[in-house]
């Protein structure tokens, strides 16, 4: 049963991939193409704060935060 099944669906996802491809993100008109970087660049420095272990290092990836 669970062989089956996994054939079924790895023939829908196949067929999908080739008749949809994959998803294209077309970003806004208002939103500039530099934005979503940024974006993932200020949510990685904010991820270094919260996984900082000492206060020294929290202090350094604030300061790099703003």
């Amino acid at each position: 049963m669970e062989d089956n099944w996994n054939g079924i669906k790895e023939a829908l996802n196949s067929t999908c991939r080739e008749v949809l491809g994959l998803k294209e993100h077309h970003h806004k008109e208002w939103i500039s193409i530099e934005t979503p970087d940024r974006i993932k660049e200020r949510k990685n420095k904010k991820t270094a704060i919260n996984n900082s272990q000492t206060r020294s290092e929290k202090v350094q990836a604030q300061a790099e935060y703003i």
